[in-house]
């Protein structure tokens, strides 16, 4: 076993993994930008190395440097960055040293989505119809949309995230369309490739954590549902997935295994499906969508069902041993959900929302994954994520309830988040019917958004009286905070905290604005 490695990342997932490695009893080295030299990780670390800018956690050579002049044996990636470069895998192991992650030909073989599908297709995975040809001509892309049949996805072959993809109804929206898909993913990936497939009209969103050895060992960890999404990004995920018959799930836990054979793989890796929700999960109702070749997000609702830590698995596995369990082994224990907590306000279309973290207490009950600490601050350079907040009992209902009465006791003051929005969203009638409900899919958020976020806001006259309830007595108006002409002042309201600057007048009149407002 390793007994130092560098992770190549920072925020809470460089904290999930230091938290492991720590226990392993491996010596741990950060790196980070000028931005993030007070971060939690780089205090949590052994040792702490600069690597200049907020850009510099994508510079490999930058990134490979620090870890041979730190006396690291292996480079953990984390998620995000670098994780997925196989040109850094590469550096890696040109400069002698491990790499915790999959061989750089098995990233460069799931790297793109139309090679990815077509090398499923061939080794017998369902991948969705449509069309994954190199031929870009725009009629020939429109002569294969109206062969596969409207409505079709436009789809960036490099893209993730959302970018690049567009769902067009019409034939006649199809040519400014593709020319949005084409600009958006040359724009993002450098790659203005696309893909034309069938539209699933009911998406589930449903992935395997697969993990393999490096001597061809396999096995899957179940699945896990991500269908809560808003603009194709994961807000809620959780473990297993709900109404998932036994039979369905055998047959796309064996798809992701077989997957992972076909490429080589090593590591943790998670096959993504789209499935057909529509009239309940079936055996022939499941896609091959794409596969993430390194740890997810999501990972900790898997490992709170299974008992398995992931992290440590990566290691192990990366150091050159088997596989811990063998499939017979593994098994599903209750259920799991994840929220992920972000510095962003729903009401205002979810924008980010950096600023000072004065004070963060999670609720009882919950597993939380952060890297953040009071006193911080969500920046705007990076991600702005909070924390994960993870919740497991003995049910799906009890873990739900059990997260959103966490949510709910969560006492956070700073800047703006969706603590009450993920409540709220735990709560949906439809969520809590999610095995059965054919309205369950990723538009739900989406097409719910207005009464998501309709108790979110409180208006100004709220705003001002439950001000002028927390000012000192009017003696004390005249005093240091009247005569500052205007004030920031966080409010609790109905569990959520918000932030507004507050301006003063004449006759102590109250006018309140957004926190960013001039005074």
């Amino acid at each position: 076993m390793f007994s130092r490695i560098l992770i190549a990342n920072r925020g809470e997932i460089a904290c999930r993994i230091m938290a492991t490695a720590r226990q392993m009893g491996i010596e741990t080295v950060a790196v980070h930008s000028t931005a993030d030299a007070q971060a939690q990780h780089v205090q949590m670390a052994d040792i702490a190395l600069p690597l200049g800018g907020s850009g510099d956690y994508l510079d490999k050579d930058a990134v490979v440097a620090a870890a041979v002049a730190s006396g690291a044996e292996a480079i953990h990636p984390g998620y995000g960055f670098l994780s997925e470069n196989p040109d850094f895998v590469t550096a890696v192991e040109a400069a002698g040293l491990v790499f915790t992650g999959p061989p750089a030909d098995a990233i460069r073989a799931m790297g793109l989505k139309d090679a990815a599908k077509t090398l499923m297709q061939d080794a017998g995975v369902p991948v969705v119809p449509g069309y994954h040809g190199s031929d870009q001509d725009p009629k020939v892309l429109a002569k294969a949309a109206d062969e596969i049949g409207y409505p079709v996805l436009i789809k960036a072959r490099a893209g993730g995230g959302g970018k690049g993809m567009r769902l067009v109804d019409d034939p006649s929206d199809f040519d400014a369309a593709l020319e949005s898909a084409v600009r958006e993913g040359t724009a993002s990936f450098g790659d203005g490739h696309v893909l034309i497939e069938k539209y699933i009209a009911a998406p589930r969103h449903i992935e395997v954590q697969i993990f393999a050895d490096k001597a061809g060992g396999v096995v899957h960890l179940f699945e896990r549902d991500c269908t809560m999404q808003r603009r194709h990004q994961k807000v809620i995920e959780e473990a297993p997935a709900p109404g998932m018959p036994d039979g369905v799930r055998a047959a796309m836990c064996d798809a992701a295994v077989t997957a992972a054979r076909t490429i080589g793989y090593a590591g943790a890796g998670t096959i993504e499906f789209i499935a057909d929700g529509s009239a309940g999960l079936r055996e022939d109702g499941f896609w091959f969508m794409e596969m993430n070749t390194r740890l997810q997000v999501e990972h900790p609702v898997t490992e709170a069902i299974t008992g398995i830590d992931l992290v440590e698995w990566q290691l192990r596995v990366a150091a050159g041993e088997a596989l811990p369990l063998s499939q017979d082994d593994i098994s599903i224990t209750g259920h799991a959900v994840e929220a992920r907590l972000y510095a962003e306000d729903p009401v205002w279309d979810f924008m980010p929302a950096p600023g000072p973290v004065d004070r963060f207490v999670p609720g009882p009950g919950m597993r939380v994954d952060s890297g953040i600490a009071d006193g911080d601050a969500v920046t705007p350079l990076y991600d702005p994520m909070i924390a994960k907040m993870i919740s497991h009992a003995a049910d799906r209902s009890a873990a739900f309830a059990a997260l959103a009465d966490g949510l709910d006791a969560t006492h956070f003051i700073g800047t703006k988040t969706n603590i009450a929005f993920l409540a709220d969203l735990l709560r949906h009638p439809v969520v809590a019917d999610a095995g059965s409900n054919p309205d369950f899919d990723t538009g739900l958020i989406g097409r719910d958004l207005a009464s998501l976020t309709e108790q979110l806001s409180p208006d100004n006259d709220l705003l001002a009286l439950a001000f002028v309830v927390t000012l000192p007595d009017p003696a004390a108006r005249a005093g240091r905070i009247w005569g500052q002409g205007s004030v920031r002042r966080h409010l609790q309201i109905s569990g959520d905290v918000l932030c507004r600057r507050v301006r003063f007048g004449a006759d102590d009149q109250i006018f309140i604005g957004p926190e960013h407002d001039e005074p």
